[in-house]
């Protein structure tokens, strides 16, 4: 059985056509799984004996929403989703005065294991497919009954990672006959695979780049983020300026801000010397606290200080509104507590029924 929800309209062209049918009927079953469409009997416009062939030989992608949080201003809300094994993943959907947000996951877990995020600790389980990717997307358009308009792959996992499914995710939801959404309202975030970087500007120009940064030299950087290792800062700032040479686009670096570790004056003076004269822009981000580790989230009057001193270096930065720390919307908590939860009552459930039998 095929994952018809993982095709690219020329893939499930190609599937119809070996089925036996008018290669039209693939565009018309795409556009109907882009509307959240989950069986076949449902798709109206197409033939009894294709939907036949279909349920004899494919499935369409559902995962299960398992919970749903709202945050207390209204504009953020965290959905916790179970797949086809039982691995939870989280997404986020945010509310601006261009449009509905969505952010994605892109792996069950993370391999990567930054000092500051929830979703590596655990480790990486599995990659997520496309069609899981989309699924995210779809079920949370469902929810609001509105369109989204922008995606962010920087949820839990490293999409450089899961660069194939990455990239057909990309051309699916970029296609006409289905959700048809702009490249250049897309935005995917990694932490610094040098490698993918370069090939991601020749395959995905128009899509925008983030790279999460968090630190103005290796020596810090080394200390949160393990990647640094393999490519530390000064390699990795080299192919970020390829990157831009190559796409003509603005990089977005993503830095956020740990009180007492990446947040002084010095350290902004230090961040606008290393990206001065850079076509960038600076995200400041101050860190959501996750209760497995000591670190704390700068206040604002010190990001805003960090900021005016960027500025100072003509580096164009903005400071991210603080959403959804009511609902851990930072990536991987969730997943990680709710995780938790069912672990400690599936542990009760044993010890009563041990003591039972005894």
């Amino acid at each position: 059985m095929i994952n018809i929800k993982d095709l690219t309209l020329t893939e499930l062209e190609s599937f119809i056509i070996e089925l036996g049918e008018k290669k039209f009927r693939g565009a018309q079953i795409f556009s109907w799984l882009s509307k959240g469409i989950y069986s076949f009997d449902e798709m109206t416009n197409i033939p009894k004996n294709l939907k036949a062939k279909l349920k004899d030989t494919a499935y369409i992608e559902n995962i299960i929403c398992e919970a749903v949080f709202s945050s207390s201003e209204g504009e953020t809300k965290k959905y916790l989703f179970k797949l086809y094994d039982h691995h939870l993943i989280e997404s986020v959907y945010m509310r601006y005065h261009y449009g509905n947000s969505v952010c994605i996951s892109s792996q069950v877990g993370c391999s990567m294991g930054c000092s500051f995020c929830a979703s590596t600790i655990g480790g990486l389980k599995r990659n997520l497919s496309a069609a899981e990717m989309i699924e995210q997307l779809l079920k949370i358009q469902k929810d609001i009954n509105e369109r989204i308009s922008h995606v962010v792959i920087m949820g839990s996992g490293e999409p450089f990672e899961n660069y194939d499914a990455l990239l057909k995710f990309l051309r699916i939801i970029h296609t006409e006959e289905g959700l048809h959404l702009s490249y250049r309202n897309i935005t995917v975030s990694t932490c610094g695979i040098i490698p993918k970087i370069i090939d991601f500007a020749h395959q995905m120009p128009q899509v925008t780049l983030a790279i999460s940064l968090h630190a103005p030299n290796n020596s810090i950087r080394d200390s949160l983020m393990a990647v640094n290792k393999k490519y530390p800062l000064d390699k990795l700032l080299k192919a970020c300026k390829e990157y831009i040479d190559l796409t003509n686009r603005r990089i977005t670096f993503e830095y956020s801000l740990i009180q007492g570790v990446n947040d002084s004056e010095e350290n902004a003076a230090e961040l606008g010397s290393l990206l001065k004269n850079m076509l960038c822009h600076v995200n400041l981000i101050p860190l959501n606290k996750i209760e497995e580790n000591e670190l704390n989230g700068s206040d604002r009057i010190k990001a805003e200080r960090f900021k005016q001193i960027l500025e100072k270096y003509r580096i164009n930065a903005t400071i991210r509104r603080e959403l959804g720390s009511d609902i851990e919307a930072a990536c991987g908590q969730l997943r990680r507590r709710y995780s938790k939860k069912t672990g400690d009552m599936k542990q009760k459930l044993n010890e009563q029924l041990t003591m039972k039998n005894e």
